[in-house]
């Protein structure tokens, strides 16, 4: 029996987490809700991680090559237009979906009172400018405190520029330091993974007893066709492009399902940063394009979040009995594309976005409150869908740059080494 349990790999644990925490949450809410504690240490041991690994990854992988700045800047101006491009499909497999399966329709949503913190949301603007303005810390300090990663990635790629440029022995020694740091950041990545089971449980538990398990079923169509519709983004935009860039699907599922599964079920984005940029290694990435693509495409790629607000931006105006024409629609489209870039760190940012959207296009606000009964739900997804689209990213980058090398497929089997623990070698 004792030898079983060993065996079970930490994916296992994951799924097996999840599947507890629906049930406590359902069956015993109270208890469930009081796991609270548990969810938040593992996010928060994930959150203290994030800025210190960015920044000893992306020194190391553009100082360690400044002998060819050409070639970083021909990796960003890449990975910009790539964004781009699968964002925009993003936009048009959301609209597509929502004009066919039309989830709004037979709602009959009012302009009821809304909540003082979707009517603040709705007040806050976001502009290019204000994007732009958000990149440049004022403070490493104070970004790295308050995981602004867009921010520690702009700082950490300046420094990297100036190492470069450094005479030999400083240079030497601070990336020997910037090597060291960043080892030690992925053995830190590996202790705090024994824990994730423990966490990820809670956190869907907490969910579940807060909501009741009618979180999993109320507002059905809309949370259904948001998960379809973003199968279809997989398949006809996501899977193609794996193609194109001769990606082997197989084994690029084998990387990324462990931190497809930690942010679909904890609903965040930082919780599966650092497993997912350790997997893309693993996977053959070189770590100089993992630490630049993968955090930039954080702020820049969010394909699933761009996917949801086209869905339920349309959802607002259906469940109103607002008829928008196509090129109203199209229009909104083109105003969230601009808005929902860089602001992946600002709380509640889906909200913020979507609300703005509806103010300028005269839409109820109500509509937010009915979407926020199942958000929780979709929010698991759109999230993982974010993950993948960025995994897939780095490798297309790696491909695309001539650098993707073989997986090292010991490290893709959980099981097979400390780096990545199983429950046996965490205890």
């Amino acid at each position: 029996m004792a030898n079983s349990v060993r065996r079970i790999s930490l994916t296992q644990w994951i799924i097996i987490s999840m599947i507890v925490g629906v049930l406590l949450g359902w069956l015993a809410p109270g208890l469930a809700v009081s796991l609270k504690p548990l969810s938040t240490i593992f996010l928060n041991m994930i959150k203290s991680l994030i800025a210190p690994l960015l920044f000893a990854t992306l020194v190391v992988g553009i100082a360690g090559h400044g002998d060819d700045m050409k070639k970083v800047g021909k990796l960003a101006f890449r990975s910009i237009v790539y964004f781009e491009v699968v964002t925009t499909l993003a936009l048009v497999v959301g609209l597509v979906a929502v004009n066919v399966i039309r989830p709004g329709d037979g709602v009959g949503l009012s302009a009821e009172p809304v909540s003082a913190t979707i009517t603040e949301a709705s007040q806050r603007s976001v502009t290019f400018g204000g994007v732009l303005e958000h990149i440049v810390p004022s403070s490493f300090v104070d970004a790295a405190a308050k995981n602004e990663v867009l921010q520690v990635v702009f700082w950490s790629i300046i420094f990297a520029v100036a190492l470069a440029r450094t005479p030999a022995n400083p240079k030497r020694i601070m990336l020997g330091f910037a090597e060291s740091l960043s080892e030690v950041m992925f053995k830190f990545v590996a202790i705090v993974m024994a824990f994730a089971p423990f966490g990820i449980g809670a956190a869907i538990a907490v969910t579940v007893g807060q909501s009741g398990i009618g979180v999993l079923k109320n507002l059905g169509i809309l949370v259904l066709s948001l998960y379809g519709a973003l199968i279809v983004f997989v398949l006809v935009v996501l899977l193609p492009i794996a193609m194109l860039f001769r990606i082997p699907v197989a084994q690029f599922w084998k990387a990324v399902r462990e931190p497809w599964l930690i942010a679909f079920s904890t609903a965040s984005s930082e919780a599966a940063l650092p497993r997912a940029m350790q997997a893309m290694e693993n996977f053959g990435v070189p770590r100089r394009i993992v630490a630049f693509v993968m955090p930039t495409g954080y702020s820049f790629n969010l394909d699933g979040s761009t996917l949801y607000l086209a869905l339920a931006s349309v959802f607002v105006a259906q469940a109103a009995g607002i008829d928008m024409p196509l090129s109203q629609q199209i229009l909104m489209m083109l105003t969230l594309m601009v808005t929902s870039k860089g602001v992946a760190a600002v709380p509640r940012a889906s909200l913020v976005i979507l609300s703005g959207a509806l103010t300028q296009f005269g839409l109820p606000l109500s509509g937010v409150a009915l979407i926020l009964g199942v958000d929780a739900v979709m929010d698991m997804a759109r999230t993982s869908i974010n993950l993948v689209g960025n995994c897939l990213a780095t490798a297309v980058m790696a491909r695309w740059e001539g650098e993707l090398g073989t997986p090292r497929d010991p490290l893709l089997d959980a099981r097979a080494v400390g780096q990545v623990p199983t429950m046996e070698n965490a205890q």
